[in-house]
């Protein structure tokens, strides 16, 4: 394997990403509950550094409350070769209460997040593709998530890996927040 690129282990699947990182592996797997509490931390930090929050924002004790995420539905988090958190995503499957606007055989991914520290290392990808891999075991057909529509980075990276609008499900939580929906189709 090259020193550019990661090792990566994700379910069981192997990829190569190009990285910029000194740790030769990083892999996903569920958040332990002492973790909880840091992967609420590193969602706030990594919302606000894009300026997705302000200080008076509705969202962030969504954010805050990583708690119920694990108890509701799957946290997942990427961690480097020192077991260091590098980002976290919320796993919900149609039938968790935190499924906004998954249906039936769909598995939805929420609250994407990057350690502002591990940015560009394709931490994110690597957390969608655990994600993909989650969906697959437990039969899901597809793969949903809904982004507030000014998180451009976010929508270019869900579009670079295949995912596409699905605008019958966008919907606003709050006036004056526009979430619009995308979907990956998988194969079992």
């Amino acid at each position: 394997m090259s020193e550019d690129c990661l090792q990566v282990r994700t379910g069981g699947t192997e990829d190569c990403l190009q990285v910029r990182t000194g740790s030769p592996t990083i892999t996903t797997r569920p958040a332990r509950r002492d973790e909880v509490a840091a992967t609420a931390e590193i969602a706030v930090a990594a919302y606000r550094s894009e300026g997705l929050l302000d200080d008076d924002s509705h969202y962030e004790p969504v954010l805050r409350d990583a708690a119920s995420r694990y108890e509701q539905a799957e946290l997942l988090v990427a961690v480097d070769g020192d077991d260091t958190l590098l980002g976290t995503v919320t796993v919900a499957p149609h039938w968790t209460p935190l499924a906004q606007i998954a249906r039936d055989g769909e598995m939805e991914f929420r609250m994407l997040s990057t350690s502002v520290a591990a940015r560009g290392r394709g931490i994110g990808e690597l957390l969608i593709r655990a994600v993909v891999d989650r969906a697959r075991e437990l039969g899901c057909h597809r793969v949903v998530l809904c982004v507030i529509d000014v998180n451009t980075k976010a929508i270019r990276l869900y579009r670079r890996l295949g995912f596409s609008r699905l605008p019958e499900r966008d919907w606003q939580p709050v006036p004056g927040v526009q979430l619009v929906a995308f979907g990956l189709d998988i194969d079992g």
